[in-house]
């Protein structure tokens, strides 16, 4: 048996609420969904984990830092290049085209990404492993996908997540993105969702935890093999980041079962999309 969530989607971060105007059921797919946004009152707990650094960092922070200032630029740049062409400005749009495509040429990640591709390609995994590991310093987090799967005591957590290109104002600092989840009960005892937990972590490796009650305004019940889907969204103010988290659930087939953790392994939010599509 399969839930799915309809009309109502309250998004658990920062204030806002997520409303579908047309009652729809939702597959575990492509997310492809509007989302229309208005201010309601906070349904969680918001706590700042990390402070940003105001010292000069390492030399490996420092080359996050370039190639996240790059990301930005770019997403910029693609930005204006499709404001151009809805514009009609053909020539301004070409000019742009041609800047994107000789800045994925330059940039030290996207082409470790391309060299990757090709040793991988020819076999020479041993180069694949060093370009890998390259990447990983300029940008540790680069590689994650958009997408995980965890399983606790048979409980599944299935997550992917989606750049909102249409909600997000890259001049401003504003990255949204939608995520979506599936929870698919294993097990051979009926359990509920209590409390979700999130740890949210932007490009500058800031972190904040968000603790609320159930999800979307529900603390719904599975029995053995049903499953329970849901939408929501996160705001960055970097264009990419993280998220991972728990959810607290409990037995309900024997009076005083104790709550028990199921992971939500990490997922990355990226402007970019699942870079390693590509790969």
């Amino acid at each position: 048996m399969m839930h799915s969530v309809s009309l109502k989607l309250y998004a658990e971060f920062n204030n806002l609420t997520s409303l579908h105007t047309t009652p729809t059921r939702f597959t575990f797919g492509p997310l492809n969904f509007p989302v229309r946004l208005n201010r309601s009152k906070r349904n969680c707990k918001l706590i700042a984990r990390v402070s940003e650094r105001d010292d000069g960092g390492t030399e490996s922070e420092q080359n996050t830092t370039s190639f996240y200032e790059r990301n930005q630029m770019y997403v910029l740049m693609k930005q204006q290049m499709e404001l151009a062409a809805l514009s009609e400005n053909y020539e301004e749009a070409a000019r742009l085209r041609d800047s994107l495509k000789l800045f994925e040429e330059e940039e030290p990640v996207l082409r470790l990404q391309g060299l990757m591709k090709e040793a991988i390609a020819n076999e020479r995994f041993e180069d694949a492993a060093r370009y890998q590991n390259q990447i990983k310093e300029i940008a540790p987090h680069y590689l994650l996908k958009c997408s995980s799967d965890a399983t606790t005591l048979g409980i599944r957590v299935q997550a992917k997540s989606v750049y909102i290109e249409g909600r997000s104002q890259p001049l401003r600092g504003q990255y949204f993105f939608a995520y979506r989840i599936r929870i698919t009960n294993n097990s051979n005892r009926p359990v509920q969702l209590l409390k979700r937990h999130w740890i949210v972590t932007n490009a500058n490796e800031k972190s904040e935890d968000v603790w609320g009650i159930g999800v979307i305004g529900e603390q719904p019940v599975l029995l053995p093999n049903d499953s329970f889907e849901y939408s929501s969204a996160c705001p960055l103010t970097t264009p990419s980041g993280r998220m991972e988290g728990d959810y607290e659930m409990k037995y309900i087939d024997k009076v005083g079962s104790k709550t028990f953790s199921v992971s939500i392994a990490p997922f990355a939010l990226s402007t970019l999309g699942d870079v390693t599509d590509n790969i």
